[in-house]
């Protein structure tokens, strides 16, 4: 593919005070990603450029102001200039309120691009709920703002690593909590776009399974009632629209089934239940998809890092596998 014909990313660079600003120039330098998409980076001129002498690499920044203004070639960074920061604004290395808003900012004008078509999907570089919190701004998390951004109202995590891809009922709740988040209802929209997900990766007949919440899946009742009252009933009500889909199965069992490649996604029921066997096979190469946006969103599986930011030791990989992954989703 020509240069000049390269779809265009946006690609936030994150919380400044984390790892986002080097994850996210070393990965839009990066030839795997240079030769199949345009990236331009959307951030402040100081944590990029800060970024840049941190690692000495050869090239020059380009400002734009709109990706129609992009001209992709070699050597070149091309940013559009969002969220202004002070060089002393953020601190290296710990979350600030002025890191926290410039974050926010970025987020917000890459999703508006996306949605206004002019840039083909969006890459976000990982934020801080504390630095988001010390500025105001409340969210749990991309997944939830990114929803508001774009007037979703049915979403979902998904990540894919290695060959499991999962997609989550609940996210970031306490897990004392999570019994209660669990519903009929909630579990049914879940498969729905799990199904969506399967889609938008080019699955034609996805292999789809449910995860129990208790151990052994409840054992019919013994160790919980979930299985019996909420999940059992959400995943007949999707056989009943066709989607193909199995379940509720012993995650154990169920993860061991999704890696020797028997089911295409997993829906588990909350976070480290489905994070923990991802992690465990593809942690330097996960990645978060946001399902049910009307735009392509993905980002690295992992967060700000504050132990090893701005000391040059990130490895850009999940970043790179999310820029790729990215270009082969399809709304």
């Amino acid at each position: 593919m020509k240069k000049g014909r390269l779809k265009r990313i946006a690609v936030t660079i994150g919380e400044p005070g984390g790892i986002g600003p080097e994850v996210a120039v070393k990965a839009a330098f990066s030839q795997e990603v240079t030769r199949v998409c345009a990236p331009v980076l959307i951030g402040g001129r100081v944590p990029v450029e800060k970024a840049l002498g941190m690692l000495g690499l050869d090239v020059r920044l380009r400002f734009i102001a709109a990706p129609e203004d992009s001209h992709p070639e070699a050597g070149v960074l091309e940013v559009i200039e969002t969220g202004r920061l002070e060089p002393r604004a953020f601190r290296a290395g710990a979350p600030t309120a002025a890191g926290g808003a410039a974050s926010y900012e970025y987020i917000e004008r890459a999703a508006r691009l996306a949605l206004e078509g002019r840039v083909a999907a969006i890459c976000t570089a990982p934020i801080s709920k504390e630095a988001l919190g010390m500025a105001g701004i409340k969210y749990p998390g991309h997944t939830e703002m990114l929803a508001r951004l774009t007037g979703a109202s049915d979403f979902a995590m998904m990540l894919i690593g290695g060959p499991l891809r999962v997609l989550l009922v609940t996210t970031h709740a306490a897990i004392k909590k999570v019994p209660r988040l669990i519903s009929r209802e909630a579990v049914a929209a879940k498969i729905e776009l799990a199904a969506k997900a399967a889609r938008m990766l080019g699955i034609r007949r996805p292999r789809i399974a449910v995860c129990g919440l208790n151990p052994h899946a409840g054992e019919a009742g013994l160790f919980g009632s979930e299985e019996i009252e909420k999940i059992a009933p959400a995943v007949r009500e999707a056989k009943d629209r066709g989607i193909r889909v199995q379940g509720p199965i012993a995650a154990d069992a169920l993860f061991r089934k999704a890696y020797a490649g028997q089911v295409d996604i997993v829906v588990a029921m909350y976070h480290d239940q489905g994070l923990i066997p991802l992690k465990m096979v593809a942690f330097e190469k996960g990645v978060n998809v946001t399902v049910g946006l009307p735009i392509i969103r993905t980002s690295p599986d992992h967060g700000t890092a504050y132990d090893i930011a701005w000391k040059g030791k990130a490895d850009p990989s999940s970043m790179i596998e999310a820029m790729k992954t990215a270009l082969s989703l399809r709304l």
